[in-house]
């Protein structure tokens, strides 16, 4: 099976401009850790940076390839589905493995087991999750236990939040149903660390926190 990883980047951010170039306190890029991460993944074949602007093509080691898209990528109207759709027409692979800048604390060790997952034949996709069990409410009512006998948390069924730092799927998956979570899914539980998506200046102030305090000095983290 050919596997083909891909890291879609536009550097017009509208939430935290220039986030994807953006570096950690006396750090590297924030796109820099996701591909060092990338470059250390065994059963990955080849590695992408998408992205319109070949500016970018400065910040990737030698190890990761530039793919320069269509600008209508960037727009916040393009539907995601449609990036992910426009890559796979172009590079050719039986399965992607969908990385972010935004997640930089995903580990080598994860992408290879969401790989692993795929490549079985008993899942056509799988993604990093993160497992809640919390008190939970939804239109102002609780969602998930009883308020007249409150459980442990430790004792509420477990729900599962997507993290959106990794995805893996099949070719079939993407082209032919437009989707990158299929039915047949692995759900791959991430620590909380691994699990941090960086949208806004909060978002980055908590992960350049844990950068300081947790990853600085850890091997592709210098």
């Amino acid at each position: 099976m050919k596997v083909v990883a891909f890291v879609p980047v536009k550097l017009n951010s509208e939430r935290l401009p220039g986030k994807n170039l953006r570096p950690f306190t006396n750090g590297r890029p924030l796109i820099s850790y996701i591909l060092d991460t990338l470059t250390k993944v065994d059963n990955i074949d080849r590695s992408y940076v998408y992205c319109s602007d070949d500016r970018i093509q400065k910040y990737l080691p030698k190890e990761i390839c530039f793919l320069q898209r269509d600008p209508y990528y960037d727009l916040s109207t393009t539907p995601f589905n449609e990036v992910l759709t426009s890559f796979a027409t172009l590079i050719n692979a039986d399965a992607y493995v969908l990385t972010h800048a935004t997640a930089p604390f995903i580990q080598a060790e994860s992408i290879q087991a969401g790989v692993e997952a795929v490549r079985s034949g008993n899942y056509d996709s799988a993604v990093a999750v993160t497992k809640q069990q919390e008190f939970l409410w939804k239109e102002n009512q609780p969602f998930n236990y009883d308020p007249e006998q409150i459980p442990r948390t430790q004792d509420l069924a477990p729900i599962y939040a997507e993290t959106c730092g990794l995805y893996v799927y099949t070719r079939n998956l993407i082209l032919n149903k437009h989707r990158r979570i299929g039915n047949m899914p692995y759900l791959l539980e991430v620590s909380k660390i691994e699990a941090l998506d960086i949208n806004d200046a909060e978002d980055f102030q908590i992960a350049d926190a844990v950068y300081q305090t947790i990853c600085k000095g850890e091997s592709g983290f210098g």
